[in-house]
């Protein structure tokens, strides 16, 4: 099975639902813009039984540049991650 499109996953909530595609379509750009604007203001946002997106800050380290075998430094930065909740894991795996 391959990977899911948007249309494909708005289209199998609103079969599941009963719900239309527009509205299943307006309510998953809310959750996003929902999401990123929590992420960008508390650092994180938590979706129960999915999982968590968290903001977090990556030290400065050395790296080497592949084409030339060079030392160089990485600078600090923030970076978005997300941490998969464990009844996730578990469904999955």
């Amino acid at each position: 099975m391959a990977k899911m499109t948007k249309a494909q996953i708005i289209r199998e909530l609103a079969d599941k639902s009963g719900h239309s595609k527009k509205d299943i379509e307006t309510l998953l750009d809310m959750l996003t813009t929902l999401a990123y604007k929590q992420v960008k203001s508390s650092g994180e946002f938590l979706v129960p039984g999915f999982g968590k997106m968290v903001k977090m800050q990556r030290k400065a380290r050395q790296g080497r540049n592949p084409a030339t075998g060079q030392t160089i430094t990485i600078p600090a930065k923030t970076v978005v991650k997300f941490r998969l909740a464990k009844a996730a894991k578990e469904a999955v795996l």
